[in-house]
Parts: C-alpha cells; structure tokens; sequence
C-alpha cells in the first residue's frame, strides 16, 4: 500500500490527472481553483507533457478538442463563471465524441457571485450545460480521497464511451487539505484502442476527421439517434451511489459532495435524540442514481429531505425519483453559506415532528 500524504483538494486533482495519465492540461485561472493549473504548469513539463495557459477560458476549452481529437489524454478546469464559457466547447466535444476531462470547484452565483463554496452549478451540469441534445457524465466526489479516485474513473469512462466527463466539486473540497493515497491497484477498464483519432494515417487508407457539424438533417438525427443509445448505456452501467442507514428511518437526508458530509454528522446528532436519520448519497449526479429511491422508498416513514448548497436544485431529480410516493421536502444555502450541521437537524426534527 502507497503512503497517505497532506495535500490540498487541487493539487491533489492535478497529481491524480497526471497519474492517470493525462498528457495535456488547459486552462486559465480562476478562484477557487487556481492551484489546479498552477500544479500542473510546475509539474507536467517536467515530465515531457503539456501544460499551456490559455488567453481565455473559451481558448482552453477548444485547445482541449484539438488535443483530445488526436487521441491522447487531456484535461481543463474551471470554476463556475469559467464552465460557461467553456459551454459551447463542451457541446462541441460531445458532439465530436471526445474523450477529456473537464474539472468545476463550484463557487457562488449567479454572474460573478462569491468565491466561497456552493453547489449551484447542479442544473449545469446535470442538464446539458450547452446547446443541444447530449449529455456527460458527472461525478460529485465528497472527499478529497474520493475526488482522486473518481479521476482516474472519469478518464476510463471518457475513453470508453468518448465522451467528456465533469469531475464537479465544490470551493471546500478544492481548497481544504486531506490525507490522500494515490493507489496503484484501481480497478482498469479494458479500453477500445482509438482507431478513431486524427493522428495521421497510421496504415490507414484514409485520414480520420473529427467534426460536429451535420449539414443533412437525416444525418444529424441519426447521430443524435446513436448519442441516445451511448447515453442509455451509460445510464444503465455507471451510476454510483452510497446508501447509509436507510433500512428503517423515520426520514431520510438526500445530499452530494461536502454537504453530504455534513449530513453524515446530523444523522449522529439525531441518534442521540431517537430519530433515525438515513442518506441518499449520489456520487453520479448523471446519471443520476433513480435506483436507490427504488430501494429506501419504503423504509422512510417520512420520505425525504434534500439538503444543498444552492436554492433547490437537485431537489428536481429527488422529486422525480420518488414519483409522489413520499413527501420529498428541502433545505438550502446559497450565495457561499454552508449548512450547520445543527441547522439541517432543526429542519429534520422539524418533519418527523420532534422526537417522533
């Protein structure tokens, strides 16, 4: 086993991006996560890769098409203002199905907000996040341990299904520090090789080409048509989850990343006042986990309560995973504030009605 080491949460995505091979970084900086590209500009060309600092974040993002469209592995990161202009490039990746992967240290909004944590970029992310018919898959770590892991998973799940996936944290998790073991033995994907990158002709009797654009409206449907099924399969085998305490809860919490946290700390407090609380921790906010409501909807006397740093967003997919069968209640913070662990009990004993 590796050794655990302090590093902070940016750093840390900068070490695991390179260890898993990542060749190429683009960026520009940004508050909160900054540290991301200015670890990778100290290390990558030390090691014979590519770290560029792009004039803009529109710049970056199209820096990473051309890259990715050669077949090799490349990453952007940003937060919240940067990911919107970053929109159309994303749309473009996913429409020339390009593998890469693209990092949001979610900070405060709407227009330039705050710099302190939220989690407001849900809708984003979740729901397209550009113009078009795609979707990406997007991946909430709650730790930092966890946000390590989950890189090298979201290159393996670029490669395998082409597609740009979001590693989406918040400004706590990006700036804070853990002990983090970077492990030699996660578990490798059998990867298809890239027959169809634009590297040159390699033995080919042809050049590739790498292109979005569909002028013939049959054709463009078709691709549309053929993005469906890559995103039903995705959605049918590579949703993560963690369930906790959910056999027999008189409510149960639903929360992601740093506020997920949090909520595992107001589960012990109401122990202690005879209320059993559970959580529905989704780890892939898309696909999003409509199973593990499946699972816990009849083990909750009082259904659920969504907890986010934001005004109410994933409280949206909670509602349509329930499908009416249980109340489904909320509580937020926005604007940088983060829930107390004391604040979200109050609203919990407030729903099951004190001490039950």
């Amino acid at each position: 086993m590796s050794e655990k080491v302090l590093m902070k949460g940016n750093e840390a995505i900068g070490e695991a991006a390179i260890r898993a091979n990542c060749k190429c970084f683009f960026g520009y900086p940004i508050t909160p996560q900054t540290e991301v590209a200015a670890y990778m500009a100290k290390k990558m060309p030390t090691i014979g890769r590519v770290f560029l600092q792009a004039e803009s974040e529109i710049a970056a993002v199209n820096m990473v098409y051309g890259a990715a469209g050669t077949g090799v592995r490349c990453m952007t990161s940003s937060s919240s203002p940067g990911i919107s202009l970053k929109a159309e490039g994303i749309s473009y990746l996913a429409g020339a199905e390009l593998p890469c992967v693209i990092i949001n240290i979610v900070r405060g909004g709407p227009g330039l907000g705050g710099i302190q944590p939220a989690q407001s970029d849900y809708f984003q992310a979740t729901k397209g996040g550009a113009h078009g018919d795609f979707h990406m898959p997007v991946y909430a770590p709650s730790s930092i341990q966890e946000m390590v892991d989950l890189i090298q998973e979201a290159f393996d799940v670029a490669d395998e299904y082409r597609t740009p996936c979001m590693i989406m944290g918040d400004g706590m998790l990006g700036q804070m520090m853990e002990p983090v073991e970077f492990k030699e033995n996660l578990k490798k994907r059998d990867l298809p090789e890239k027959t169809w990158a634009a590297n040159g002709r390699m033995g080919r009797a042809h050049h590739n080409v790498i292109n979005s654009l569909f002028l013939k409206t049959e054709a463009l449907e078709e691709h549309n048509n053929h993005l469906g099924r890559k995103y039903a399969a995705i959605k049918e085998k590579e949703v993560k989850y963690e369930l906790m305490n959910t056999e027999d809860a008189d409510l149960i919490l639903v929360a992601y990343g740093t506020t997920a946290r949090i909520c595992k700390n107001v589960i012990k407090l109401a122990k202690e006042k005879g209320v059993k609380l559970g959580l529905v921790r989704p780890i892939t906010l898309w696909p999003y986990p409509q199973e593990a409501f499946d699972l816990t909807i009849g083990n909750t006397k009082h259904g659920y309560l969504t907890v986010e740093m934001s005004m109410g967003q994933m409280v949206e997919d909670v509602r349509l995973s329930v499908e009416g069968r249980k109340p489904v209640h909320f509580y937020g913070r926005s604007g940088g504030m983060i829930p107390t662990p004391d604040e979200i009990l109050v609203k919990a004993l407030e729903i099951v009605g004190g001490n039950k």
